[in-house]
């Protein structure tokens, strides 16, 4: 396990934390806050390791005992605070580990680090049971939570941590490095495109998979167009993918609400989906797009909550929607 280096469209914050530590005024709650793949994690797991370090200069070293147990996956001073495997919720007990973890000394006489992600899956008693180790941490402390949407975090831990904002990411400002990784700037730019300004998610988009489950996705809308059957399309997807593959429908929806409002194709997201969006945009109402955006949003989040068990269902009942749309 190598430790992280930081992407470099996050230079400029990088380079404002460093100036906080060194200055000694990094607050004792940080929460990095922006969508998945714009680099929140690498960003996390970089101050993890220089808070940790025992010589840290502008990254952490690298060679000191502290940066070798972090590389080989295990620092005693760090605690990593995620959902239980198979779960979606944060629950009490591990933030319980945490306020027994705050009260200990460093054993290697440095920071203790806690690290919360996504911090939106504390369920209620979790977050108010995190909100005494965040008002009285102790010293040489530090909480990193992560969120990708920081609004469904109770006030009052926003309100005790530094909220740092990641927004997506300008071309310009990822292009080499998208280009490194994709092979040129055709597909480095299309997949910027399709990820809204995530390089790391435009990565993972890239990969054969998630390029297989986009291309049959695709297939699918189309026979929806030719009069297919919703449950039929819906039982050649894989359920398993069920959020991926409402996040793409949420995508397209967007895609398509703004070109049936401004008629503009040069600010689409998915610019090969033209002629399917024309033809959407033809057979139903914008406000009818708008209702079902919503509806893929909050199934989106109940599927996150774990409150809906039966992702087929929610796939069939979106497609059906779709599908009248594309038909009226």
């Amino acid at each position: 396990m190598e430790l992280t280096s930081v992407p470099p469209w996050l230079a400029d914050t990088w380079q404002q934390l460093v100036g906080l530590a060194r200055s000694g005024r990094l607050p004792h709650a940080l929460l990095f806050s922006g969508a998945h793949g714009v680099g929140k994690q690498q960003l996390a797991d970089a101050l993890v390791a220089r808070m940790l370090c025992a010589s840290p200069r502008h990254q952490a070293c690298g060679r000191c005992h502290s940066c070798s147990m972090l590389a080989a996956g295990y620092h005693p001073d760090l605690l990593r605070i995620a959902p239980e495997e198979g779960k979606r919720q944060i629950r009490i007990d591990p933030i319980r580990e945490v306020n027994r973890f705050v009260a200990q000394t460093a054993q290697q006489g440095g920071y203790r680090v806690i690290v919360i992600s996504p911090a939106e899956a504390m369920n209620v008693a979790a977050s108010n049971a995190l909100l005494k180790s965040l008002e009285e941490p102790g010293g040489d402390t530090l909480f990193v939570l992560m969120a990708d949407v920081p609004s469904r975090l109770l006030p009052t831990i926003r309100s005790r941590c530094q909220q740092w904002r990641l927004p997506p990411v300008e071309f310009p400002a990822c292009q080499g490095w998208l280009e490194e990784q994709l092979g040129g700037r055709e597909e480095a730019h299309f997949w910027w495109q399709v990820s809204n300004g995530l390089p790391l998610l435009a990565v993972e988009l890239a990969a054969p998979e998630a390029r297989a489950l986009r291309h049959q996705l695709h297939d699918s809308f189309e026979q929806l167009v030719r009069g297919a059957e919703p449950a039929a399309e819906a039982s050649r997807l894989d359920r398993q993918a069920i959020d991926d593959i409402l996040w793409y429908g949420i995508a397209w929806l967007e895609d398509l609400i703004r070109l049936g409002l401004s008629g503009n194709s040069t600010t689409l997201h998915n610019p090969d989906l033209l002629p399917l969006y024309r033809q959407a945009v033809k057979n139903a109402r914008v406000q009818d797009w708008f209702r079902l955006l919503d509806y893929a949003r909050e199934q989106r989040r109940l599927l996150s909550a774990g409150a809906n068990p039966n992702p087929q269902l929610v796939l069939e009942a979106w497609l059906v929607r779709w599908s009248t749309l594309l038909r009226s």
